[in-house]
C-alpha cells in the first residue's frame, strides 16, 4: 500500500508539472503537485512512525496558516526573494535527511550510499547559503553588483576541490568528521559562488538554485531508499535545468558565462543625464494610444515594483473598448526571477491570449503603432542586436525601436541591471514618461477619458 501511495504521489508529480507548461492549466497543476507533495509527507511519517496523526495534522495545520500567511503578505515584488528561500530550505531538508542518516548509522555504509549521501549534503548545502545569498541581493540587503576578489574564481576551485577531497575522505574511512568538512566546505562555495555573480543574472541563478534543489532532495531519496523522493527531486532538477539553458539562450549567455563572468551592476547613470530625450506627459501619452490601431505592452521590473499591473490592465480595457488591439509582449528574462512578468499579469486577470513570448512578438513590431514600456530597460536595449562591444550584445531582444512610436514610462534615465545605457530612450520616436507605474498608467488612463 506504502509503495502504491507513492507511485500515486509521483503521477501526481508528473501530471501538476505537465499542467504547468500552460497558464490555464497552471493553477490546477500545482494544487495537484502539492497535493501530491502532501500524500508523500504523511505516508512517509506515518509509515515510519516518524510521527502520529495526531501530529501530522497539527503540522498542516501550522503550515497551511504559515503558508497562507506568506501567500497573503507577500507582494509581487518579492516573489523572487520568496522562490530563493524555498530553494533554500529546500536544500537545507535534503542536506539534513542526509546528515541524519549519517548519525544514525554512524557512517557505517557502503561507498555507493556513502558516495550519495556525500552527494546530497554537498549539493543541499551549497543551495542552502547560496539561495539565502540570491535573496540577500534581491531583497537590497546585499549588492547587487559583483562582490569578489580577483583570485575568486580560484578560491572557488579550491573550496569545490575540498569538497570533493572530504568526501573522499568520509566515504574511505566511514567516519563522521571529514562530512562535516563537507558541509562547512559546501556552505562557503555557496556564498563565494553566488556573491560573485550580478544582479543582471539573478533569474538564471535562482532557476539554476532550483535545479540543484531537486538534485539534493533526489539524492537524499536514494540515501533513505524513498522513490517518491527520488522522481519528485528528479523532476526539479531536470526541470530547472532545462529552464536553466532556456534562459541562457535568452541572453545569448552560456552558464559558465553567467556563473564566472560577474556581468552587470556597473552604474553609468551619470553619463545619460545630459543626453536630450522627447520628454511626455500623460495627456501626450494618451493621444498617442486613443488614436492608435494597435498598442504592444512591454512589462518589466518597474512595473511589478510599482504594482501596476491591475492599472496596466486597466488601460488596456478602456483602449479596447476603443478598438485599439492590445497585446503584452513578454521576455523570458525579464523581472528577477523565470515567468516573473507572466505571473504578474496573470495576477490581474490578463487574459493568456494577449501574452505573447519573444517570437511571436518581434515579428508584430513593425506593424505595431505604439510599444509602451513599463519598467522594462535591458531587454529592448537595441545595443544587443547593433553594437558588437556591448557586453549585452547577441542577446535576444524585444525589437521594440521597429515600432511606429516608443512610449517609455520610468522613474528615471537610470540603467538597468545590466548596468548600461539604452539608446532607445533617445530616439526620435520615443516618448519618454518619468513617473511610478502604477501613477504613470491611472493618470494616461484618466487623460484618455477625454482624447
Amino acid at each position: 500500500m506504502v509503495e502504491l501511495l507513492y507511485l500515486g504521489a509521483a503521477v501526481l508529480f508528473i501530471v501538476g508539472l505537465k499542467m504547468l507548461g500552460s497558464p490555464r492549466s497552471a493553477r490546477r497543476g500545482n494544487i495537484l503537485a502539492a497535493l501530491g507533495m502532501l500524500l508523500a509527507i504523511v505516508v512517509t511519517m506515518v509509515d515510519s512512525e516518524i510521527l502520529s496523526w495526531r501530529t501530522v495534522v497539527a503540522g498542516l495545520v501550522v503550515g497551511s496558516v504559515v503558508g497562507a500567511a506568506l501567500a497573503i503578505r507577500v507582494q509581487m515584488t518579492a516573489m523572487p526573494q520568496l522562490v530563493a528561500a524555498f530553494n533554500g530550505f529546500g536544500g537545507a531538508a535534503s542536506a539534513l535527511v542526509a546528515a541524519a542518516e549519517l548519525e544514525r548509522t554512524g557512517g557505517n555504509f557502503s561507498a555507493e550510499i556513502g558516495s550519495v549521501v556525500a552527494a546530497s549534503i554537498a549539493i543541499g548545502t551549497v543551495t542552502f547559503s547560496g539561495s539565502f545569498v540570491a535573496f540577500g541581493k534581491l531583497q537590497g540587503l546585499i549588492p547587487g553588483r559583483p562582490i569578489g576578489l580577483k583570485v575568486q574564481q580560484a578560491i572557488n576551485a579550491l573550496l569545490a576541490a575540498n569538497v570533493i577531497a572530504f568526501s573522499a575522505w568520509g566515504i574511505a574511512s566511514g567516519s563522521l568528521p571529514p562530512y562535516w568538512l563537507v558541509v562547512a566546505a559546501a556552505f562557503l562555495l555557496g556564498i563565494f559562488g553566488v556573491l560573485p555573480i550580478g544582479g543582471a543574472d539573478m533569474p538564471v541563478v535562482i532557476s539554476l538554485l532550483n535545479s540543484l534543489s531537486g538534485v539534493a532532495a533526489a539524492t537524499a531519496g536514494f540515501v533513505i531508499g524513498n522513490s517518491a523522493l527520488i522522481i519528485g527531486g528528479a523532476l526539479v532538477g531536470a526541470a530547472g535545468l532545462i529552464l536553466t539553458m532556456q534562459m541562457g539562450e535568452a541572453m545569448n549567455r552560456s552558464l559558465a558565462n553567467v556563473l564566472f563572468s560577474g556581468f552587470g551592476g556597473t552604474s553609468t547613470a551619470g553619463e545619460m543625464s545630459d543626453k536630450p530625450v522627447n520628454r511626455a506627459t500623460p495627456d501626450d501619452v494618451a493621444i498617442a494610444l486613443g488614436y492608435a490601431d494597435s498598442v504592444v505592452v512591454v512589462p518589466g521590473y518597474g512595473l511589478a515594483v510599482a504594482q501596476a499591473q491591475h492599472a496596466t490592465r486597466d488601460l488596456g480595457e478602456a483602449l479596447e473598448e476603443r478598438g485599439v488591439k492590445v497585446t503584452y509582449a513578454i521576455h523570458p528574462v525579464a523581472g528577477r526571477m523565470p515567468g516573473h512578468m507572466n505571473v504578474l499579469l496573470a495576477e490581474a486577470d490578463v487574459p493568456y491570449e494577449q501574452l505573447l513570448d519573444l517570437d511571436q512578438s518581434n515579428p508584430q513590431f513593425p506593424q505595431t503603432d505604439v510599444v509602451l514600456i513599463v519598467g522594462a530597460n535591458d531587454v529592448v536595449n537595441p545595443t544587443a542586436r547593433d553594437d558588437a562591444t556591448s557586453p549585452i550584445y547577441g542577446m535576444p531582444i524585444l525589437e521594440v525601436d521597429e515600432a511606429r512610436t516608443v512610449v517609455v514610462i520610468k522613474r528615471s534615465l537610470s540603467p538597468g541591471f545590466a548596468g548600461i545605457d539604452n539608446p532607445l530612450f533617445y530616439f526620435d520616436k520615443t516618448m519618454m514618461l518619468f513617473a511610478d507605474g502604477k501613477a504613470a498608467m491611472e493618470a494616461i488612463l484618466k487623460a484618455l477619458k477625454d482624447v
